[in-house]
């Protein structure tokens, strides 16, 4: 599904066997990301893929040399003339679910820090390092109180299609 706003085009795709999203929740969460004055995401269109174990544990190994499972891989996009691409947020719908208890979230509440998470790294907040992580963190806790207060929740749903 597409949305067009005065910044950007989101296209989201869900490729889970079982677990569906309301496209529409991503396209309102990333909007409202985006209307947020302390990170600022690059001008241009944003993919959000929600995949499964096996497929986030495919990408991993393809583009990362990494044959494990993990719950977000962000692609950094560029910075064309004509057609500028933000990048694409990949978001492991099945290493959601196991731990989004663990960290004291709701599945939804869990997916929509993964998506947050991708779009900060988009803003250019990295995490590899002691210092940086450190920073995201304190940028995730940001943006989940701001998806808070906008009510931009993704939805998500075990049954039926997404929207």
């Amino acid at each position: 599904m597409k949305s067009k706003n005065k910044l950007r085009v989101v296209d989201v795709a869900v490729r889970h066997p079982s677990i569906k999203v309301v496209s529409s929740s991503v396209i309102k969460l990333i909007q409202t990301l985006d209307t947020a004055k302390s990170y600022v995401c690059p001008v241009g269109d944003i993919s959000v893929v929600f995949v499964n174990d096996a497929e986030i544990k495919k990408i991993h190994k393809d583009f990362m040399n990494d044959p494990t499972v993990t719950d977000v891989i962000t692609f950094v996009g560029e910075d064309h003339p004509l057609e500028p691409f933000a990048g694409e947020i990949c978001v492991n719908l099945d290493q959601a679910k196991r731990v989004a208890k663990a960290h004291g979230h709701t599945f939804e509440e869990e997916v929509s820090l993964y998506v947050a998470h991708g779009w900060l790294h988009l803003a250019g907040l990295r995490d590899k390092k002691s210092a940086e992580a450190k920073k995201m963190r304190a940028a995730e806790s940001f943006a989940l109180a701001y998806i808070d207060h906008h009510k931009a929740w993704i939805k998500v749903s075990r049954s039926g299609r997404s929207k």
